[in-house]
């Protein structure tokens, strides 16, 4: 019996070139920006203020404590949605995420080790660099200099040089 089937073993794309799984990055250098259990808080002060009164002989006020954690919840999910989102730092062998900006490996030419200059443009779409972060600068190849920030900065330092010592071998 002959097979009907004329599908190839591998899956092709349109353009002919083989179908492969894409490959997982490894990722050097991450800051998430924030953690998720901070939106549990609003609920979980809300429970606490709810069995606070049941416990001092007072008929809480379910109505109130219900609204009290759901805005709490939602105001802390802004929060944490916004910091993961534009507080985010991500090394891996082919970019660099800082914030909302994604800056490939092979624009980056070197780490310098020196204080940042002022006035050098920072990386993540801020005026500057974030409170609590610190500035590491680095020599784009368009030789424009850039300020890439962290809270680590010496691991940080380390994870960008092996990044593009990698990305430069492939």
């Amino acid at each position: 019996m002959t097979d009907t089937n004329d599908t190839p073993d591998t899956n092709d794309t349109n353009d002919g070139t083989p179908d492969t799984p894409k490959q997982q990055e490894t990722v050097h250098y991450q800051e998430v920006g924030a953690s998720y259990w901070r939106i549990w808080l609003g609920p979980g002060l809300a429970a606490l203020g709810a069995l606070t009164q049941v416990l001092l002989g007072d008929r809480p006020h379910w109505l109130m404590w219900i609204i009290t954690g759901v805005g709490l919840m939602w105001l802390n999910a802004v929060w944490v949605l916004a910091r993961r989102r534009f507080l985010r730092v991500r090394v891996t062998d082919s970019v660099l995420v800082q914030g909302t900006e994604r800056v490939p490996m092979s624009d980056i030419a070197s780490v310098l080790t020196r204080e940042p200059r002022q006035g050098t443009r920072v990386l993540g779409g801020g005026p500057a660099v974030p409170r609590g972060f610190e500035g590491v600068e680095l020599k784009l190849t368009d030789r424009k200099h850039a300020l890439a920030w962290s809270k680590d900065t010496e691991t940080f330092t380390a994870a960008l040089r092996t990044a593009m010592r990698n990305s430069r071998r492939d």
